[in-house]
């Protein structure tokens, strides 16, 4: 059986380090959790986390054992926004931050089988003593959906997520208005290394930004 990791063959999980690259995203289904406020702190954000692996690796599994269909579990990636886009740019203010979560799923996954998968899911994670009752919450909030963003803007930061600042301002201020592009959408951000095995300087990260022509 072979394994197919989406890493390798899908474009928009690639990226430029240093410049910007404008390309097409084709629409792609996720497992998805919303939530709000600083990603460092807010509970709800550490619970979304503990609930929505689980339940990918879950997808992952029955898809390899019922449709005999396999594949590494793509890497986190988070659609972020607030009423004011200079909470990322200038001042920071993560608890303005507003989020989705999210994992990509094959278009091979229906929803029949990622409500079965995350049902198990939530049976085997209630019996584990430790679970936080919020992440159990959050299992069962989790849903599938298509995201469609079509024209984008990335590149790829390695370093602290603090220091994307910079890299954020030159893109939505400089790049995308010269141009002669606006955004649109939501900002995404593709987490390709795992922060608790990869020191913050060398965290890889894609940064994206769906754009359209200025009218």
């Amino acid at each position: 059986m072979t394994k197919i990791d989406f890493k390798k063959t899908i474009d928009a999980y690639r990226a430029p380090r240093g410049r910007f690259e404008r390309l097409e995203v084709p629409a792609m289904r996720y497992l998805m959790l919303d939530g709000h406020g600083d990603p460092n702190t807010s509970p709800l954000y550490a619970a979304s986390l503990a609930a929505l692996y689980p339940t990918g690796y879950a997808v992952k599994f029955a898809s390899k054992e019922e449709l005999g269909r396999d594949y590494v579990v793509p890497p986190l990636e988070g659609l972020w926004w607030a009423d004011s886009m200079d909470s990322f740019t200038t001042a920071r203010d993560k608890s303005a931050w507003k989020w989705t979560l999210l994992l990509m799923v094959p278009e091979w996954i229906d929803h029949d089988l990622v409500n079965a998968a995350a049902a198990r899911a939530r049976t085997r994670a209630a019996a584990k003593r430790g679970m936080v009752q919020a992440a159990l919450e959050r299992m069962g909030e989790i849903r599938l959906e298509t995201l469609t963003e079509g024209d984008c803007v990335q590149t790829l930061h390695v370093g602290p997520y603090d220091d994307e600042a910079a890299t954020l301002a030159r893109l939505h201020h400089e790049f995308i208005p010269d141009q002669g592009l606006r955004m649109t959408g939501r900002h995404h951000e593709v987490y390709l290394s795992d922060p608790r095995r990869v020191p913050p300087e060398r965290l890889r990260t894609i940064l994206r930004q769906p754009v359209t022509h200025q009218h």
